[in-house]
């Protein structure tokens, strides 16, 4: 009987010893942010353009609603800004701030065809790597244009050409992303 006492003892202090692991520590988790609305606001003098993209659906039936609010000019330099909200709230929360808390884990992407001719980052993170929050965007002669703009969730943001805005080796995922349809005049 004592063997048999000393056996389940044994086990008892085992099993207490192999659950009780560093591995129990909590895991912090990160919700991702819901982002309905994107607003690109670019401006230049007493000029304004907004961009925005409004998806209230999410992934449901319905596409996004993108609207541009004027023609951008020819050879001229903007400084934009990007707003996300979250609209499903009341009143909308500024998903903005949240990127701006975590920027280090977030970078704004700006892949443009046609009449715009450069992106360049205007603001950086802790590290001193971009973050797209603020931009400047330079506009070449008179045409079309295609200006998408795509947040990332978690990008490599030491990864070849990354900080210069290159999306190839970025990785991570996308949080949001819009295209919009620009005439520069």
């Amino acid at each position: 009987m004592k063997i048999i006492k000393h056996s389940i003892l044994a086990l008892v202090a085992t099993i207490s010893f192999v659950s009780c692991s560093d591995d129990d520590t909590p895991q912090v988790i990160n919700e991702e942010e819901v982002i309905t609305t994107m607003n690109v606001t670019l401006t230049s003098g007493s000029q304004t353009v907004t961009l925005t993209s409004q998806d209230l659906d999410g992934d449901g039936p319905n596409a996004p609603e993108i609207t541009v609010s004027g023609n951008l000019a020819a050879n001229t330099t903007y400084t934009g800004n990007v707003e996300l909200l979250n609209e499903t709230e009341s009143p909308a929360e500024n998903v903005t701030e949240e990127v701006e808390e975590e920027n280090a884990d977030h970078q704004f992407f700006f892949i443009s065809t046609g009449a715009i001719a450069d992106t360049d980052y205007a603001d950086v993170d802790a590290n001193g790597d971009p973050v797209g929050i603020d931009f400047t965007l330079t506009t070449g002669d008179a045409g079309t244009a295609t200006l998408q703009v795509i947040l990332r969730h978690l990008p490599e943001k030491d990864a070849e050409g990354v900080s210069d805005g290159d999306i190839t080796n970025a990785n991570g995922e996308t949080d949001f992303q819009a295209e919009f349809e620009i005439t520069v005049e």
